[in-house]
């Protein structure tokens, strides 16, 4: 993923990454200013005369302070009129550089995008380049969490691609269940407990997904397994307020966990 900074004065390097863009700079920055504290969000489009234009959109995130989703209708409405052609957001009190939540939603919306700093007028510029690795990344519910980690995980080791789903924080705690009904729409099948409780009996393979109960209502947390890191069996998971790791498999989250589910392409596969 690449990235590049620019201050108020020093705006050339966008228009080799979306030509048009400088003329837009202070209706960008102005809205950046109206929406603070919060973030605030929109989309560059180009009309079918070639002219740039840019688009407010309403932040549909949960916790606007620190985060931003850009309201899907508002998207649809811009996208139904003119190609899309990138993203803006701002960072309100904090620097123009991207966040590992912002690379993994760049990558995914195959756009680049422009970051501005408010208050202040710096900016970056990120591409879509290549996923984030999967150990070390920071944690951003919703975006980079223990799910999106399952799902690159079997995208990059396996060439599976899992389907993502939208998850408000604190689904857990409203007793929503997303796991269980979404690993079954993914291609999960559930084996049981794993081996190693008194309740279990599932002997744990290579890319096994493990759902886990953590202080919460229902199933909240996933993991995978791993197989041996340093001659020790372990489990990849992401953790909330920890970056991405592995942990040695069994203690703590073997008596958490409640579920093995396999994918059911490698449900014939030899242990």
């Amino acid at each position: 993923m690449r990235e590049r900074a620019a201050d108020q004065g020093g705006n050339a390097p966008f228009e080799g990454v979306v030509p048009g863009f400088v003329r837009l700079y202070h209706a960008v920055l102005e809205h950046a200013l109206q929406c603070y504290p919060r973030e605030a969000c929109g989309l560059l489009a180009r009309a079918a005369n070639g002219a740039l234009a840019y688009h407010r959109c309403r932040n549909a995130a949960a916790a606007a302070g620190d985060a931003f989703r850009i309201d899907p209708r508002d998207w649809a409405a811009v996208e139904d009129a003119h190609p899309v052609v990138a993203v803006v957001h701002s960072h309100p009190d904090g620097d123009a550089h991207a966040s590992d939540a912002d690379r993994a939603m760049c990558h995914a919306s195959g756009l680049p995008w422009f970051i501005v700093a408010v208050p202040g007028t710096t900016w970056s510029t990120l591409w879509p380049h290549r996923p984030l690795p999967l150990l070390g990344r920071q944690f951003h519910h919703g975006v980079v969490d223990c799910y999106s980690l399952v799902r690159d995980y079997y995208a990059e080791r396996l060439g599976i691609a899992l389907p993502d789903f939208e998850r408000a924080d604190g689904w857990w705690d409203r007793g929503e269940d997303l796991y269980r009904k979404h690993f079954a729409e993914a291609g999960f099948v559930d084996l049981g407990r794993p081996a190693g409780r008194a309740d279990g009996a599932t002997e744990l393979r290579l890319h096994d997904a493990l759902l886990m109960q953590v202080a919460a209502r229902c199933e909240n947390h996933a993991a995978v397994f791993v197989g041996p890191v340093h001659g020790v069996d372990s489990i990849l998971h992401h953790l909330y307020g920890r970056l991405s790791a592995h942990d040695p498999w069994g203690g703590y989250w073997l008596r958490h966990c409640t579920a093995v589910m396999r994918h059911r392409s490698l449900l014939e596969a030899a242990p």
